[in-house]
C-alpha cells in the first residue's frame, strides 16, 4: 500500500500542533490545576464559543446555498453544510488550505451540481471572503490604532504584512476577470520559469489546468459583476461567517472570567492575528496561530492562564472542524451509497 507523504506530512504538523497546544496549556508551573480551570468556564460563554463556530460554518455553507439556488440548482441547506464542512475539514488537513476548495467542490458534484458551478461556488466565497476580511480588519485596525502599536509595538510589521497578502487576492481575482490575458502571461511565465528550475514536471500540463481555472474564476466574476445584489448578499454571508471566526476570542476571554479588555479591542486583535498567520502554508496555518496568540495576547490574557485560553479558542477555530469533518466525510460516504442504490432500484 503506497503512503502518501504529504498527507503523511499535514497530519504529522496537525497531531505536533495539538501536542504544542497542550504542553503551552498545562506546563505552567503556577497553574496548580489546569483540568479545574476547564471545569471553571461559564457555560453561558462557553455555549457562546460554540455559537461562533457555528455562525462560521453556517454563513459560508448558506452563502453557496443561496448561489446555487438562484442559478436553479434544487440543492437543499443540509447538502450546502455538508460539503462546507468537507471544504474546511480538507483546509485544515492540507498545506495552504490547497484541498479545500477541491474536495467541497466535489462534495457538490456528488450532490447533482456541476464542477463548473461548483467551482464558481468556491471562487466567488473566496472573492467575498478575502474582501470582507480586508475591509473588516483595516476598519478596526484604524479605529484601534493606538491600542494596536500599544500592543504589538515593534510586531506590528507582521499584521501588515499579512494585510498586504490577504488584500492582494481580491486585485488578483478582479484582474482574472477583466484582465484575463494579462494574468494569462503572468501565469505562464511562472510556471516556465518553476518548469527551467524544476519545480515544474509538466509544462504544458500545468499551464492547461491553469488556463482551464482562470477561465473558470473569469466566467464565474463576470457573471456576478452582473448581478449586484447578489454581490452584496455573498459579501454579507462572508462577513456574518468571519464575525464567528474572529469573535470566538471574545466569548473564551469572558468564559475564563477574564476582565479589563473591551471587546472591540480583543477583535482587534484577533484581526491581526487572523490575517498575520492564515497565509503561512501549513494545514490550518498550525505552530503560526499558536505562537501568534500567545504574542499577540501577552498581557491581555494572564500569564498563566494564556496556554488554557489558547487550548479553548484553538478547539473551537481549529480541532473542531478537524472532528465533525471526519464525521461528515465518513457520512457522505454512506449517503452517497443511499443515493446510488435508491437509483438503481428506481
Amino acid at each position: 500500500m503506497k503512503i502518501n507523504l504529504k498527507k503523511l506530512l499535514s497530519l504529522g504538523l496537525v497531531v505536533a500542533s495539538i501536542v504544542l497546544v497542550i504542553v503551552i496549556a498545562f506546563s505552567n508551573s503556577e497553574l496548580e490545576n489546569a483540568w479545574e480551570a476547564l471545569r471553571s468556564l461559564d457555560p453561558l460563554w462557553t455555549l457562546g464559543i460554540f455559537g461562533c463556530w457555528f455562525a462560521y460554518m453556517f454563513f459560508d455553507a448558506l452563502s453557496g446555498w443561496i448561489y446555487l439556488r438562484r442559478e436553479g440548482f434544487h440543492l437543499s441547506l443540509g447538502r450546502a453544510v455538508n460539503a462546507c464542512l468537507i471544504g474546511f475539514y480538507y483546509s485544515n488537513i492540507t498545506p495552504s488550505s490547497a484541498g479545500g476548495q477541491p474536495m467541497q467542490v466535489n462534495s457538490l458534484r456528488k450532490a447533482g451540481i456541476p464542477v463548473g458551478y461548483g467551482t464558481m461556488t468556491a471562487t466567488i466565497r473566496f472573492v467575498c471572503n478575502q474582501f470582507a476580511i480586508s475591509v473588516m480588519c483595516m476598519a478596526f485596525w484604524l479605529m484601534n490604532r493606538d491600542f494596536v502599536f500599544q500592543q504589538l509595538g515593534d510586531k506590528v510589521w507582521l499584521a501588515r504584512a499579512g494585510w498586504v497578502i490577504n488584500f492582494a487576492g481580491v486585485p488578483l481575482c478582479l484582474m482574472a476577470a477583466f484582465q484575463r490575458n494579462l494574468i494569462q502571461r503572468i501565469a505562464n511565465g511562472v510556471i516556465h520559469l518553476g518548469h527551467r528550475m524544476h519545480l515544474v514536471k509538466n509544462e504544458e500540463a500545468a499551464i492547461a489546468t491553469t488556463t482551464n481555472v482562470l477561465d473558470t474564476y473569469h466566467t464565474a466574476l463576470l457573471d456576478l459583476a452582473k448581478r449586484p445584489g447578489q454581490i452584496m448578499v455573498q459579501i454579507l454571508c462572508s462577513a456574518l461567517s468571519l464575525s464567528g471566526l474572529i469573535g470566538a476570542i471574545y466569548f473564551v476571554y469572558h468564559a475564563f472570567g477574564f476582565s479589563g479588555t473591551p471587546w472591540y479591542q480583543l477583535i482587534t486583535i484577533s484581526f491581526l492575528l487572523y490575517i498575520s498567520a492564515c497565509y503561512t502554508p501549513l494545514p490550518g496555518a498550525s505552530g503560526a496561530q499558536e505562537g501568534g496568540f500567545l504574542l499577540y495576547y501577552e498581557g491581555i490574557i494572564p500569564g498563566d492562564r494564556i496556554g488554557l485560553a489558547l487550548l479553548v479558542w484553538r478547539f473551537f477555530t481549529y480541532y473542531m472542524f478537524l472532528i465533525v469533518g471526519v464525521g461528515t466525510v465518513i457520512w457522505e460516504k454512506v449517503l452517497v451509497s443511499i443515493e446510488n442504490r435508491r437509483k438503481l432500484q428506481d
